[in-house]
């Protein structure tokens, strides 16, 4: 049930709360939408609102990751070392500009993600300090851009990086904590949440759902 676990959330075994920084991957122009997702209404407000409100009630620190002169309007704003490498990029420079423990990754094409999922696995990942990534897994896929990451996940990333290699689940080995989806059901959670909206129709079927955080 979700109050057992609420109950230890931020709460390691010394009892101190660990450092949380939550950064969101706002990307670019989506050639399936035509415009900036980030941008998109949903439920009266743009995915980028909601994405910081989600954030800003899961973490005391939050950064928006993306093109600093479009975004910093918004929030405090990260961008790319390693430009128009996907994902992957974004991920590590969030981590190179954190000095938090634990980072919380979530892209902005995901509204249907709650703050109590979130929650569930900071305190996961708070709990595992000898794993650098604490990722979903659903219908035996990674949800990698809804996740906490140690710090230490840039020095693979930026390896990988340079390389040129820009996928993000061969990074996911030894150190990485795998919740799964029978975890999460347990937990009262659907795996339905990781949703993200690529197409024009998927976002107009949206605005019928409840999406609230």
């Amino acid at each position: 049930m979700l109050v057992e676990w609420a109950s230890m959330y931020h709460r390691p075994m010394d009892g101190s709360s660990p450092t949380v920084a939550a950064f969101i991957l706002a990307g670019g122009k989506s050639t399936r939408m035509g415009a900036d997702k980030a941008f998109l209404m949903l439920d009266g407000r743009t995915l980028l609102e909601r994405a910081l409100e989600l954030a800003h009630s899961t973490a005391p620190a939050v950064r928006i990751v993306g093109n600093a002169a479009k975004f910093s309007p918004f929030d405090l704003v990260v961008e790319d070392l390693f430009p128009n490498c996907g994902p992957l990029g974004g991920i590590h420079a969030a981590l190179r500009a954190s000095n938090a423990e634990l980072n919380l990754i979530l892209a902005v094409d995901t509204p249907f993600v709650p703050a109590p999922l979130l929650q569930y696995l900071i305190m996961r990942a708070s709990a595992s300090p000898a794993t650098t990534a604490t990722v979903p897994r659903t219908n035996g896929g990674w949800q990698p851009l809804c996740a906490i990451y140690r710090r230490e996940f840039a020095d693979a990333a930026e390896q990988s990086l340079r390389a040129g290699r820009y996928k993000i689940d061969a990074l996911f080995a030894a150190h990485t904590q795998a919740i799964e989806e029978e975890e999460l059901i347990t937990a009262g959670f659907s795996a339905k949440m990781f949703r993200n909206l690529n197409t024009r129709e998927e976002l107009e079927a949206a605005k019928t759902q409840d999406v609230s955080c």
